[in-house]
């Protein structure tokens, strides 16, 4: 028997009668509910539901984009468990884009962009998911393609410095990592100015994904203190050696000092980043797309723009 949260007339936005485009709320739940149908279709597909029994029902909404492409996270059942943990795996070390799923996901969103014009598109993801999301994001923004993206709980692995009270203690560990961290850049002449007329990094910012996060959820959390850092950087005058330290990554920087060049995938230039500062009682509800239906979320939201 379906769990409760696998029926989406029951655990959905029931409370989301009428889209309103212009609405940012709308849009996130909307966003968000295309992500959990995809997460009910590979649970359908491994149960064999069909017909009636399905649960993950086909919508249409007037006035919608013509196309989200959404991508679901790990689900811990046995059919899948061992593929979407090796994927996980290469999110760790940089990977992600060497996989056969991320092709396969690319190619879909490259053909359907060019049939119906990035304006008529949107990508969307939760956890791995939103990993994947945010490459396809990235990897298209390179090309001047600009796609709406919205990213759930999209993994940032990093020491877990968000989660410390102590705001010195906190600052000063990410000034340390700063420093240091543009210091190995610089010596392994990483930066960009050694080996390309061109910022890649840079290139990237026109492009404002929105980034949803949980302060709870150690697996994302670690992007508010990333994005607001570069901003107290400049405030104390060393800006330059946060612009160098944020594009890189100290496991990035080892893996290329072993001879493994790789982009870091979860540092980008800019966000709108979308924080949810409502209690939750466990990690598994911080981490969890229902969240981010709710229309009780107390949010805070806040424009980081590369410069």
């Amino acid at each position: 028997m379906a769990s409760e949260r696998e029926d989406f007339s029951l655990s959905g936005p029931l409370h989301l009668a009428i889209v309103d485009w212009t609405n940012a709320h709308h849009r996130r739940s909307v966003a968000a509910s295309l992500v959990q149908g995809v997460y009910i279709l590979e649970r359908d597909r491994q149960l064999k539901r069909q017909g009636p029994q399905a649960l993950a029902s086909p919508c249409s909404v007037d006035e919608s984009p013509r196309y989200v492409i959404a991508f679901r996270g790990t689900i811990t059942k046995p059919e899948s468990v061992s593929r979407d943990l090796e994927l996980d795996l290469h999110i760790l070390r940089n990977g992600l884009h060497e996989t056969s799923r991320f092709e396969i996901a690319i190619q879909a969103v490259r053909n359907v962009v060019a049939t119906v014009g990035e304006s008529n598109v949107w990508i969307a993801g939760h956890s791995l998911g939103a990993a994947m999301a945010l490459l396809a994001g990235k990897t298209m923004a390179k090309t001047g393609i600009f796609l709406q993206a919205f990213l759930f709980n999209s993994p940032f692995f990093s020491a877990p410095i968000e989660r410390i009270k102590d705001e010195r203690v906190k600052h000063g560990l990410r000034i340390a990592s700063s420093v240091i961290t543009a210091g190995l850049a610089f010596a392994t002449k990483k930066s960009y100015q050694n080996s390309r007329s061109v910022d890649p990094f840079a290139a990237l910012s026109a492009w404002i994904p929105f980034l949803f996060v949980n302060p709870g959820d150690h697996l994302c959390s670690e992007y508010i203190g990333y994005l607001e850092h570069r901003k107290k950087m400049d405030d104390f005058g060393i800006g330059a050696i946060e612009r160098l330290a944020t594009r890189n990554s100290l496991g990035g920087l080892l893996m290329g000092a072993m001879g493994r060049d790789s982009e870091p995938l979860h540092l980008i230039p800019s966000a709108n980043l979308i924080v949810n500062v409502t209690p939750c009682q466990d990690f598994k509800e911080a981490h969890g797309i229902h969240q981010w239906w709710r229309p009780d979320l107390d949010i805070k939201s806040k424009l980081y723009n590369y410069k």
